[in-house]
C-alpha cells in the first residue's frame, strides 16, 4: 500500500469514529443454570471510540495524502 491510498483509509476510518462514536454488540449470558433448567438473558455492550481517536486519525490521513502528493 502506497501513502495516499493509507491516507485515504484513515480519513475514512475517522470520519467514521467521528460520527458514530462507538459500536454495540449483544452477548448471551446464562443467568441461572440449575440442572435441566437453564435460563439465559441477552445482553447489550457497548465499546466507546473517544472523539480523539477519530480526530487523530482523519488528521494523520490528511497529512499522509498530502505528504503523497508532494512526490
Amino acid at each position: 500500500m502506497n501513502k495516499s491510498t493509507v491516507g485515504i483509509v484513515l480519513i475514512v476510518l475517522g470520519i467514521a469514529a467521528l460520527a458514530y462514536q462507538g459500536f454495540s454488540y449483544t452477548t448471551r449470558e446464562k443467568v441461572v443454570d440449575a440442572g435441566p433448567i437453564q435460563i439465559s438473558a441477552d445482553r447489550e455492550r457497548t465499546v466507546p471510540i473517544p472523539p480523539v481517536i477519530g480526530a487523530l486519525a482523519l488528521a494523520a490521513g490528511v497529512i499522509l495524502l498530502m505528504k503523497s502528493k508532494g512526490e
